[in-house]
């Protein structure tokens, strides 16, 4: 089993959470809470990288963590 990076992004003003995973570009879910939003990520990385195993392409890898910053505008 290997670890994902997964991106939370709160839905405002409506409640839950969009969920990207940065390594598999596409594979985007959404949960009404964190617990729910993580859940379907595991199931939609899992169906990414079967297709991906179908389709007989490579599965990509985690490279670097991701870095959060702000940028004063």
């Amino acid at each position: 089993m290997a670890k994902n990076i997964v991106v939370l992004e709160p839905n405002y003003p409506e409640e839950g959470y969009t969920v990207r995973v940065p390594a598999l570009p596409g594979c985007i879910t959404y949960g009404r809470n964190k617990e729910e939003a993580l859940e379907r990520a595991k199931e939609a990385i899992e169906g990414f990288i079967e297709a991906l195993q179908k389709a007989g392409e490579p599965i990509p890898e985690e490279v670097t963590p991701a870095e959060l910053n702000t940028v004063m505008v």
